[in-house]
């Protein structure tokens, strides 16, 4: 799995986009001020996007930046359960600290209402590709149970997070995402571990 990868003109307008719709509001943000951030033109804009509505979907493409950049960082942690709470931990703080709460909540309300992709739940995105690889290597050093297909522990994990996102949203940011996480996260994880199985 690639390390790295070069920051396309797509990457540089949804990145700028979703940095100007969290310092000055997604009605205050215009197509030109993306440009001017992106450092692009407006043609390679409208190549990708039909208007400033569209980004409004980019979202997880943007969390998956974010795993690409995580994922070096890995190496650190011996145990595969310490390596996702890191990734949980690093993801909800930048959602926490730049992401609008308002366009995480519109995000999250169309992936329930949508009839086409939905993205979030795309298996084709890094985001599972990353845990899947993580899991399997996790069960195959005896850390996590393998009465359950790796699919199936990818999707529990992923459950998890996008019910914390769910509630936090819910809730209107009244608490500390990446705090109470710190706490659930590894409650749910306990699940998947070897030693959890209920005989």
């Amino acid at each position: 799995m690639n390390q790295k990868q070069p920051r396309n003109t797509k990457g540089k307008i949804i990145t700028a986009a979703w940095k100007l719709f969290y310092e000055q509001g997604y009605d205050d943000t215009t197509i030109d001020d993306i440009i001017t951030e992106s450092g692009t033109s407006k043609g390679s804009f409208y190549h990708y996007f039909e208007g400033k509505d569209a980004l409004l979907g980019s979202l997880s493409y943007l969390f998956d930046e974010k795993y690409i950049e995580l994922e070096p960082k890995l190496e650190q942690f011996d145990h595969y359960f310490d390596k996702l709470i890191f990734l949980n931990q690093e993801l909800f703080s930048m959602i926490e600290n730049s992401i609008a709460l308002d366009l995480l909540s519109r995000l999250l309300s169309t992936q329930l209402s949508t009839k086409g992709e939905k993205q979030l739940l795309d298996r084709s995105r890094y985001y599972y590709k990353l845990l899947r690889k993580l899991i399997l290597e996790g069960q195959e050093k005896g850390e996590f149970r393998n009465d359950m297909s790796v699919n199936e522990l990818v999707k529990l994990y992923a459950i998890a997070e996008r019910a914390l996102l769910y509630d936090w949203c819910i809730c209107n940011g009244e608490y500390s995402l990446k705090s109470y996480a710190a706490t659930a996260m590894p409650i749910y994880m306990y699940r998947i571990c070897t030693h959890a199985i209920i005989e």
